[in-house]
């Protein structure tokens, strides 16, 4: 006897039922295990040890300097100490020009340590007047001078190579 059409699809669909209950079934049986200490998802898992701060700053088009002063750990020292006669005066510094941004008025500068005002570090300065920046380029070794009042440079000297 051969079996019709109708009843192939019956007989299909009864076996597709068939397997759905067992995939269900077999899903609903399932308990993960319990997560371990050595799990990253466990709530008291040992976390990885923050990776020490790069001195390092490379400067793309994304990371340039903003048209806003980049001076906060310069503002943050200063609001942590007490005003003195000391902070109220300029401080120089010497340093390598990493980028000059004429069209926000900033430079770049890698610089040594400025005594009494802040560590070695690569930061970008705000510079006023911005006709200083005429002549500084990339590379230069420059002598600058930082008004604290103002949050920027108010004098430049190229050094001597």
């Amino acid at each position: 006897m051969m079996a019709t059409p109708r009843g192939e699809s019956r007989a299909f669909q009864h076996a597709l039922l068939l397997l759905s209950l067992l995939a269900l079934t077999a899903c609903t049986a399932y308990t993960p295990p319990p997560l371990t200490t050595a799990h990253p998802a466990h709530p008291e898992a040992v976390t990885v040890p923050d990776e020490p701060p790069s001195n390092t700053l490379a400067y793309g088009a994304s990371d340039m300097p903003s048209p806003q002063p980049v001076v906060a750990m310069a503002q943050r020292a200063a609001a942590e100490a007490p005003v003195s006669q000391a902070d109220e005066k300029a401080v120089t510094g010497e340093g390598n020009v990493i980028a000059v941004v004429p069209g926000s008025h900033q430079i770049v500068v890698d610089h040594k340590a400025i005594k009494g005002f802040m560590d070695a570090m690569t930061m970008g300065y705000r510079v006023e007047p911005p006709s200083l920046l005429e002549g500084v380029k990339a590379g230069d070794k420059i002598h600058f001078t930082i008004d604290p009042q103002k949050n920027a440079i108010v004098q430049i000297e190229k050094m001597d190579q």
